[in-house]
């Protein structure tokens, strides 16, 4: 809101709409860009559209939030792309460094791109700086007739087809087996069949097995089973599979439409050791359970943001319903991850 007090000191006649973010995907966010633009264009009234958000929250260690290599990357590439209009650029920057730099502008910047879709843009940038360790761009952009060749959507739709096939061909079977199951049950709502020929491992063996989706580098849903309670691991990812998709709490269940953009990750648990301190952790290396009498939180290894022991147990005991200062029964493992 912070631009729109500024602007009342140079106009007081004008109309607002607020337009909101959402956790859609960048090519939704560029149609609601489209359909702006749509309606502009059957008004007779002159429409600017501000695009307001700040880039990176991780410039400096000194700053509120820390610092993350990825910040200073992020805010030097948005602003070359501001500079020569280069929304598709802009839009196939990885969900990966967006979410290490902590952004909060890209999905309205987004936006705007998509109300100039199929013109040509003039752009300005008027100014960058980082104050506090939290990145701001000022840019102007305006229309100047149609560009038939910028059409981002379409270009953005052939580039994320590409990437998924090239996910398809990189997938181990473990992978390939939670796709299975999940766009199994989503398109027919019944399990998946086990496929022929899958490895002994996975057919003779027992354990247990977290299956994790994302979509857009965002988490879309994350079940497991900390023992094993199927005939063999296969049968475990496959179960799993369903209700990482479905019953997820945190989560809707999946739609058909989210399928072809889903990244699976699975992990089969090697079996827990009971630890007498923190000390015996590692977050890189292994993950953890808590237990306090019925109430049980486990916290898988290596995960993205999760950097010490404290937040680690910390965040298990949250899952659990465990207060921070309960004392609990510590278990480590380790995982064989397959992504």
């Amino acid at each position: 809101m912070v631009p729109l007090l500024f602007l009342e000191d140079y106009l007081n006649d004008f109309e607002l709409v607020r337009v909101g973010l959402s956790g859609l995907s960048i090519a939704d966010h560029y149609r609601l860009g489209e359909a702006i633009s749509a309606v502009a264009d059957k008004t007779d009234k002159r429409i600017v559209m501000i695009a307001s958000g700040d880039l990176s929250h991780k410039l400096t260690a000194e700053g509120p939030y820390g610092f993350s290599p990825e910040g200073p990357k992020f805010d030097k590439e948005l602003m070359e792309c501001f500079e020569d209009a280069d929304f598709l650029r802009m839009m196939t920057i990885k969900p990966e460094i967006c979410e290490s730099a902590a952004e909060c502008g890209h999905r309205s910047f987004v936006i705007m791109a998509g109300a100039f879709d199929r013109r040509n843009v003039d752009a300005h940038v008027l100014s960058y700086e980082g104050p506090f360790g939290v990145g701001y761009g000022v840019a102007t952009f305006e229309g100047e007739g149609s560009d038939s060749d910028r059409d981002f959507l379409d270009k953005l739709e052939a580039i994320e087809d590409k990437e998924y096939h090239e996910r398809l061909d990189k997938e181990d079977p473990y992978v390939k087996l939670a796709r299975l199951s999940v766009e199994t049950f989503v398109k027919t709502g019944q399990y998946a069949p086990l496929p022929n020929n899958l490895p002994a491992d996975m057919m003779d063996k027992r354990a247990g097995v977290f299956v994790s989706l994302h979509e857009h580098g965002r988490l879309r849903g994350c079940i497991g089973t900390t023992e094993p309670t199927q005939a063999n691991i296969a049968l475990e990812i496959i179960a799993n599979g369903v209700s990482a998709c479905s019953r997820d709490p945190r989560f809707p269940p999946v739609q058909p439409e989210e399928l072809k953009y889903l990244v699976y990750k699975v992990d089969v648990l090697e079996p827990a050791e009971k630890i007498s301190s923190e000390d015996e952790l590692d977050p890189k290396v292994y993950g953890v359970i808590v237990e306090k009498g019925s109430r049980r939180g486990l916290l898988l290894p290596d995960l993205e943001g999760v950097d010490s022991v404290a937040q680690q147990v910390s965040i298990a005991k949250q899952k659990a319903g465990i207060a921070e200062n309960e004392s609990v029964q510590l278990y480590r493992f380790k995982v064989v991850r397959h992504s």
